[in-house]
């Protein structure tokens, strides 16, 4: 089979590293941490969200080329019959501030509900509470501390209110760290797709907050289908990458559920010509995890899928996505989706150009790569 074009970008860029390369056939250099760096003046950091969901800007890049371009333009850029797949997940209200029962300060992110009254969630204190002990939080309700699984802390709840509940009622809104604020009144529904309905994420899917329900008209329109899924973000993804062998890092497990019906729809669009788009790289991971064994599967499960320069891309055709932290696996799959090269020209005018980055940024269409035919 013909190399795609993701393939070529990282031969090329292997090729580019090898300076002593002698012949065609010398083993390149391995990738590292280094190759996903970039500089990022701070200032270029969304703090908060502009005033119209869809008034971000949007860089447009295809075939190694770019062309800056508004969001709004998106109806204009895709076709008939494209496929756009969303992530219906929404943010829980998963931070928390507390006191043990000896008195000391705690704060609770909540990485997941698990049944009724159970939580999974990261508990920083001035000492680890041991399991046991109870954490009062935010003045309102109790916790029993079971035990530790790995980084996180299992949590009993001890109220007859369910987890959801009380969190939906007493919790916080977390913000990523690098918005240098607490959230306010308006992140409660800008910090939300508008299409959010499962309740399980500790960070937004970020590339569908551009989307306003006149952008979606627009886009009907215009031809263009829509389908959902959900992946339930965990804190994992602001985790940095620490390993210069990039082969050595572990991926966070995020779950995810597929639908019958967008299986369908995808199967329908590729018959047809179209093109799936995927809304935002939670989107993206979910499709290429479900279809692992070759043929894409509806269901439920767990993914700790790590994309990398190399990947053979499924599903995918063509991907809507923000900007991504320097050294993060984020920005690893966005380069394996589209060529290393190609991100780190596009990022380099983002930056020339004074793109907003992250969270509350401005985005991305990458399309001409992506999945093999």
């Amino acid at each position: 089979m013909a190399a795609s074009l993701t393939e070529w970008g990282i031969i090329r860029e292997m090729l580019r590293r090898d300076n002593q390369a002698e012949s065609p056939t010398q083993a390149p250099m391995p990738l590292s941490l280094e190759d996903f760096d970039y500089e990022l003046p701070p200032q270029l950091i969304a703090q908060a969200p502009l005033a119209e969901r869809s008034a971000s800007r949007l860089l447009h890049l295809r075939d190694g080329g770019f062309a800056d371009r508004n969001f709004r333009d998106l109806p204009a850029l895709l076709s008939p019959g494209d496929l756009l797949v969303m992530n219906d997940s929404r943010v829980l209200r998963a931070r928390l501030f507390g006191v043990k029962d000896s008195g000391g300060r705690v704060e609770v992110l909540v990485e997941r509900i698990e049944g009724e009254q159970q939580l999974l969630a990261q508990v920083r204190a001035s000492k680890p509470p041991r399991a046991g002990s109870r954490l009062r939080l935010e003045d309102a309700f109790e916790v029993e501390v079971l035990g530790r699984s790995g980084e996180f802390y299992r949590l009993r709840v001890d109220h007859a209110t369910a987890a959801a509940d009380l969190l939906e009622r007493h919790g916080r809104l977390p913000l990523p760290p690098y918005i240098e604020r607490s959230a306010g009144e308006l992140d409660q529904s800008r910090y939300q797709t508008i299409f959010a309905r499962q309740l399980g994420s500790v960070a937004a899917p970020t590339a569908g907050l551009h989307f306003d329900q006149a952008l979606l008209d627009a886009l009907r329109a215009r031809g263009c289908e829509s389908a959902r899924l959900t992946l339930h973000v965990g804190a994992g993804t602001f985790q940095p990458v620490r390993v210069q062998d990039l082969a050595q890092h572990r991926m966070h497990t995020e779950r995810y559920q597929l639908p019958r019906e967008t299986v369908a729809a995808i199967a329908a669009t590729h018959a047809r010509g179209g093109r799936v788009v995927a809304v935002g790289t939670t989107s993206l991971r979910t499709l290429e995890s479900a279809a692992q064994r070759g043929e894409l599967r509806a269901g439920e499960g767990e993914t700790e899928l790590f994309i990398l320069p190399g990947h053979r891309f499924r599903v995918v055709d063509a991907l809507i996505t923000n900007f991504h932290l320097p050294r993060s696996t984020l920005l690893m799959l966005v380069s394996a989706f589209a060529g290393i090269e190609a991100i780190r020209a596009a990022y380099r005018h983002a930056v020339s150009q004074g793109y907003r980055f992250f969270s509350y940024g401005d985005a991305m269409l990458i399309e001409g790569t992506g999945r093999e035919l």
